[in-house]
């Protein structure tokens, strides 16, 4: 009980000085009346999170304390899933790279030599591609292997002794190994095009970190229902089809209208792709895109707390319906 009060006397705290940021941030006198319409807005969604958040502590915190306490056994458990994936195949985790690069050599070869799309400003067109498909790639295969975990590992679902909880962030631990190989890739592919890696490149692990959190949250979601409902994964794979062309990855936002901006912004993805463009290309720190970035990490922390609640509500049935 002391260990909850604190935690809510401290998010109490954080809560109370965001608002005041946010506030006053850029215009203490709140001179701009649109300006300060937003600002308020965002107490008001900030203060309305906290709410929930003090109600549904115990589902929502329960989860976070499960994985650090199998910290170990998730590590040890993700390695060997990479391992064992490919391990019937000849040229084993080979497989794992080949594909995203396929993609992005199909994707560079439609749109340059094809469709002859010249560079992005400065930039040429094939790193531009790369620093926005390599999110993408990581969010696709991470929410596709979580979503399956229970299935997969229905074996361990049936065991009453083993934490279900940590299955969704192997396949996701997974994935990550992958994404780090592509991380250090496209690093290497600016250095050859003479952008040598500097302070902002950084960032890309922070991005990375965010993109990490979301797709938990999503496969916290997923992987839970679709326990009840099998048609879920085809679902999300056409999901998946369409958003990589609803996500400013093959174009960008100053392509459209103004006013259809908004639409896609509220795609998190399209924070995820621009923050990953800002480190590489950009160079620009992400604290200074603050209302995208509250807007981001409100839906993340949002979606994080439903997927615990729904899989603490729904994870005791998970053995009799597999």
């Amino acid at each position: 009980m002391n260990k909850k009060v604190k935690t809510i006397g401290i998010v109490s705290i954080f809560i109370f000085v965001l608002n005041v940021y946010i506030i006053v941030h850029n215009n203490p006198l709140a001179d701009q009346t649109q300006e300060f319409f937003k600002k308020v807005v965002s107490c008001v969604i900030l203060d309305i999170i906290y709410f929930f958040f003090i109600k549904y502590y115990d589902k929502m915190i329960i989860l976070p304390v499960e994985l650090y306490q199998n910290r170990k056994l998730i590590w040890k458990l993700a390695k060997s899933d990479f391992k064992t994936r490919y391990a019937g195949s000849y040229l084993g985790i080979f497989w794992a790279f080949v594909q995203p690069i396929v993609t992005i050599v199909v994707y560079w070869f439609v749109f340059q030599v094809g469709l002859r799309s010249g560079d992005v400003g400065d930039t040429p067109f094939v790193l531009w591609l790369v620093a926005g498909l390599i999110p993408w790639f990581f969010f696709s295969e991470a929410l596709g292997g979580g979503t399956g975990a229970m299935l997969e590992y229905n074996y361990l679902v049936k065991k009453v002794v083993f934490k279900i909880s940590i299955l969704p962030i192997i396949k996701i631990i997974s994935a990550l190994f992958v994404h780090l190989f592509f991380v250090a890739f496209a690093i290497l592919l600016f250095a050859c095009y003479r952008s040598e890696p500097d302070l902002y490149t950084l960032q890309v692990f922070y991005y990375t970190f965010c993109l990490f959190v979301l797709v938990l949250g999503l496969c916290y979601i997923t992987c839970s229902v679709v326990v009840f409902f099998r048609d879920l994964s085809q679902i999300i794979s056409i999901i998946l089809q369409i958003g990589i062309w609803a996500t400013p990855i093959m174009w960008s936002l100053p392509m459209l209208p103004e006013k259809y901006h908004f639409i896609f912004k509220l795609n998190p993805l399209t924070y995820i792709v621009d923050g990953y463009r800002m480190a590489f290309i950009y160079k620009a720190w992400f604290w200074e895109r603050f209302y995208s970035t509250a807007y981001f990490w409100i839906i993340t922390l949002a979606t994080f707390a439903l997927g615990a609640v729904i899989f603490k509500r729904l994870k005791v049935h998970f053995a009799d319906m597999l």
